[in-house]
């Protein structure tokens, strides 16, 4: 399916992604058009399947409190499906994506303290098929354009 988005689109799922629950008259205020033309676009979104569907992001408290790292993983090919089904049962795996470059994957972890951290780590380590692991621990966002906290400037 062959979907497209004007800018209104754009700059509307940008202020939903920031807000889902933002109420449509809010949103017409601000992209400076009808609510039932917002209500519209919205539905459409939805049915198009560019807007999957509504969820929770943690709050400043936990956001905050939380120790997040980005840890490239290196996999042997014939153990990808398991590594990822092993990497699925871990809560603490907040994302996972197939990547080009030095790595196969990358995955967002999320830790409520750094000694969480590492055990965790050390787990990954344990995976068959995991043959190796670079960790970035995650020092501050610059740019979110998914957070409700508005990033540091």
């Amino acid at each position: 399916m062959d979907v497209k988005l004007d800018d209104t689109d754009r700059h509307l799922l940008s202020l939903l992604q920031a807000n889902a629950r933002e109420p449509v008259a809010n949103l017409a205020r601000k992209l400076k058009i009808a609510r039932t033309t917002v209500a519209a676009r919205i539905a459409r979104l939805e049915r198009e399947g560019v807007v999957a569907g509504y969820g929770v992001r943690l709050g400043q408290p936990l956001e905050q409190a939380a120790v997040r790292a980005w840890c490239g993983l290196s996999v042997n090919a014939k153990k990808a499906s398991a590594v990822v089904q092993a990497l699925e049962r871990l809560p603490e795996v907040e994302e996972l994506c197939a990547v080009s470059g030095a790595f196969d994957y990358l995955a967002l972890l999320r830790c409520a303290t750094p000694e969480q951290l590492d055990r965790l780590l050390d787990q990954l380590g344990q995976i068959e098929g995991i043959h190796q692991t670079h960790t970035s621990l995650i020092l501050s966002r610059k740019i979110d354009r998914r957070s409700t906290v508005p990033a540091p400037g």
